[in-house]
């Protein structure tokens, strides 16, 4: 049940995927190709024309349709046709073999940098310059930050749905646990809570006390405890000192609570997003979510009872991590000029007022609660919030919802380096392994950054520093 998994979610590219992507890309070697029909990478007109191929961003609900017609009637005379499928590498592989790449891709941005280093996208300074739009200030720093390599920025962040623990106020009163025991700038009152609310059963869990949400959250956790899975030039930093104490800790929570593979075999059976979920049925004391999983509670809002409380460093300060998708222009894109105001139109504030508006009028009519839309944007943000996130009538829920946009306070994500999803699949991979009781979680970090370094030194940034 990771936080970080989503309808949009993109598969990670592998490093050898990526070397053949090279080969068959002539911008990937330093040059700059010029695409069909463009003035060359990096220039963009408001003349537009032609056809638009997106790849990889699906309409399907009033969220993507209504941003999708705004932006799709902006650049017209230009013509839009979408494959609607998720990013998928060898895909683009082959396009990318044939010379055929869409003009406008979504993908995970924590791939972005790879790609970029690569060659494989262009940087669309110009672009942002060109409709007058300053990514600084558009978006959350965090959000620009990851889509930014080597100074210049290759993707328009699209959402920023921060993490926030969601906690069953039933299981916290049956053993207890009060909302300042949940406090995570103090670990080791954590696991004591945690041990308070766990509960087994024929040496199975019953309850979990408290889900850290391992392996998928694991950078969160070495951001709470002052780490970071890289430095500050992405490269992979996962064996220091701060990153150890975090796993020691995340292995004592664990292991407080009948351990790793327990604990997975039991969330696994639970049922996570349907009637009969985790809180309904009390199973869970608190667990790490992002903000669009208030939306999937509130179908069971009058059977639950819960509370919201923001993940904290150890110094004391509220953490907003997220994760999410960004637009890119592939470097051959042969419409780049439409795929740049597209983008940005589709990231508006115009955009974002069109879907908050939808998304309202869903809401009535399912009889549901409106959370808002947390879009990447600060000004999108607030504007949706104020037109349509009013009193819901569950206390709980109003709580949990005004948590939830207290995070956007202070923005952190992943980051950005080329070997972002290296880093990524080796980090996770030390968890596991740690949790398990494999290796103890020193070794198993040493031995996940030297898989990352390889891959860090095989990418271009790598190569020169």
């Amino acid at each position: 049940m990771s936080t970080h998994r989503t309808k949009l979610s993109a598969a990670a590219l592998s490093l050898s995927v990526l070397m053949a992507l090279t080969a068959c890309n002539p911008a990937a070697s330093g040059g700059s190709a010029a695409p069909g029909g463009s003035a060359g990478a990096g220039s963009f007109s408001k003349d537009l024309s032609g056809t638009l191929k997106t790849s990889g961003y699906n309409p399907s609900d009033e969220v993507g349709k209504s941003r999708s017609d705004l932006a799709t009637k902006a650049v017209a005379p230009a013509t839009v046709t979408m494959d609607t499928t998720n990013f998928d590498t060898q895909k683009f592989s082959a396009q990318a073999a044939s010379g055929q790449v869409p003009d406008l891709i979504q993908v995970d941005r924590s791939i972005v940098p790879t790609l970029a280093d690569k060659g494989l996208i262009q940087p669309l300074d110009a672009c942002y310059s060109l409709w007058g739009v300053d990514p600084k200030t558009q978006y959350y720093p965090a959000a620009t930050k990851s889509v930014t390599y080597s100074g210049k920025v290759y993707g328009v962040p699209q959402f920023f749905q921060t993490s926030m623990l969601i906690a069953d106020k039933n299981v916290m009163q049956a053993a207890g646990v009060g909302v300042d025991q949940l406090d995570t700038s103090k670990p080791d009152q954590i696991v004591a809570a945690a041990q308070k609310m766990y509960k087994a059963s024929g040496g199975k869990p019953s309850v979990i006390g408290f889900d850290a949400d391992l392996p998928g959250s694991a950078d969160l956790w070495l951001q709470v405890f002052g780490g970071s899975a890289m430095d500050a030039n992405g490269k992979p930093s996962l064996d220091a000192s701060a990153n150890v104490t975090a796993l020691t800790w995340m292995k004592k929570l664990m292991d407080a609570q009948g351990g790793y593979a327990a604990i997975k075999s039991f969330k696994d059976s639970m049922d996570a997003f349907g009637n009969e979920n985790q809180y309904v049925k009390n199973e869970v004391g608190a667990q790490t979510w992002a903000q669009w999983y208030i939306n999937v509670l509130s179908a069971t809002k009058d059977k639950v009872s819960v509370v919201g409380v923001p993940i904290k460093t150890l110094d004391g300060k509220a953490l907003g991590y997220a994760g999410g998708t960004a637009l890119a222009i592939p470097t051959a894109a042969k419409n780049p000029s439409a795929a740049c105001a597209w983008a940005i139109k589709a990231t508006s504030l115009d955009a974002w007022k069109a879907a908050g508006d939808a998304r309202a009028k869903t809401v009535q009519q399912k009889n549901s609660i409106n959370t808002g839309l947390f879009t990447g944007s600060p000004a999108a943000d607030k504007a949706v919030r104020d037109a349509h996130v009013v009193p819901s009538g569950s206390a709980d829920f109003d709580q949990l919802i005004s948590t939830a946009y207290a995070t956007l306070d202070t923005t952190a994500s992943f980051g950005s380096s080329p070997a972002g999803s290296a880093i990524k699949d080796a980090l996770s991979n030390a968890v596991a392994v740690a949790l398990s009781g494999e290796k103890d979680p020193a070794t198993a970090l040493k031995d996940a950054q030297a898989t990352a370094l390889r891959a860090w030194q095989q990418t271009s940034a790598g190569k020169n520093g």
